[in-house]
């Protein structure tokens, strides 16, 4: 069966300001050391399943631009910009329905922009693995990753390890982030996978869901579908994508659904939720420091310095996150790197919108 990718590249990065902004998020980044950005990398991954010609981005209008820049062998017509966000479930019908026109039926990667992953040949292996099992029946599968610590920022998918398809296990249920007890228990009974927001189904498969379990969705989908390569296409794609109201494929549909299988990823999956992960991703000195720029340290240690061109000195600094950039500095404690995104709640009351 002929497979194809969905990347979803349409966030905004917010943890990641103050070089994360609204005209270049984080997906558009480059955060390590090879100079290649998330998104770029993503493509370049899958490049082993999917032809380049069969790889559908999902975006806004105000980043269709640096798609076409930064991804330049994607065919412009697989660049899906929405009208608004309306989280994901809205978004993975809108590629699904373009792909079921051009195909019919394929099976469908879908995969966040944003994400890294360590070990390439694993994480194909993995994936080719879920496109099998998916091309069974109505099956929907994830990607979970194995649990290594008990972290409360991911949400957690609990497996039965009585039904299976070959390495794939039955879902049992998806649970919200835990607080630190929870998640403790869940690492230990060896039963839960971290949820990678990462999707393998068949473009059939993920509609009859949504007509199951998003009848309102799904009909706004059905009249998108059908206007496709029309020169209504773009006018009723305004006035039905906007119309959709905003749910995560998660709720709307993995939360009820049958026929769900999950694979364990060990593939060295990095979500990069925060500037946390540049310490996981680059190396650092003796003292634990990862810097970038023109940067010198006395007694400085465990520190994230990102700056530009200017000179940052730092002395007697442990445990912070500094970010500089052309026109904003950031001086964040690690513990309270998830508080970034009060920075621009700030920001938007005080009508400073430049510098978002």
């Amino acid at each position: 069966m002929k497979k194809t990718a969905l990347i979803m590249a349409g966030g905004r990065g917010e943890r990641f300001w103050p070089k994360s902004r609204k005209d270049m998020p984080k997906q558009f980044l480059s955060l390590t050391d090879d100079g290649k950005t998330m998104i770029q990398l993503t493509v370049e991954r899958i490049l082993p399943l999917v032809e380049m010609e069969d790889i559908y981005i999902a975006t806004n209008r105000d980043y269709k631009d640096l798609v076409r820049r930064q991804l330049p062998g994607i065919p412009e017509e697989n660049i899906l910009c929405e009208p608004v966000g309306k989280n994901t479930a809205p978004c993975i019908g809108l590629g699904a329905v373009h792909m079921q026109k051009k195909y019919g039926d394929a099976t469908m990667i879908v995969l966040p922009s944003d994400h890294l992953i360590k070990y390439t040949n694993i994480f194909v292996n993995t994936l080719s693995e879920a496109c099998k099992v998916a091309e069974q029946g109505e099956n929907l599968v994830t990607l979970g990753i194995t649990a290594d610590s008990p972290e409360t920022g991911y949400g957690y998918i609990k497996f039965r390890t009585e039904e299976a398809i070959g390495n794939a296990f039955a879902v049992e249920k998806f649970v919200e982030k835990p607080d630190l007890e929870t998640a403790k228990k869940y690492v230990a009974s060896e039963q839960y996978l971290w949820n990678s927001g990462m999707f393998i189904w068949k473009v059939s498969t993920i509609l009859n869901n949504m007509q199951a379990y998003l009848p309102r969705i799904h009909e706004g989908l059905c009249r998108i579908g059908d206007a496709i390569g029309t020169e209504r296409q773009d006018e009723v794609l305004e006035k039905e994508f906007s119309a959709f109201d905003a749910e995560s494929v998660d709720y709307g549909i993995m939360e009820k659904a049958k026929n769900i299988f999950i694979l364990a990823g060990t593939f060295g999956w990095d979500d990069v939720g925060s500037w946390l992960a540049v310490g996981r991703i680059k190396a650092g000195d003796e003292l634990g420091n990862v810097i970038d720029g023109n940067v010198v340290m006395v007694e400085t240690k465990n520190t994230i310095i990102q700056g530009t061109q200017k000179l940052i000195a730092a002395v007697g600094l442990e445990d912070l996150v500094v970010v500089d950039t052309e026109d904003a500095l950031l001086i964040c404690d690690k513990n309270s790197t998830g508080d970034i995104k009060k920075v621009l709640e700030r920001l938007r009351e005080k009508n400073q919108t430049k510098y978002l």
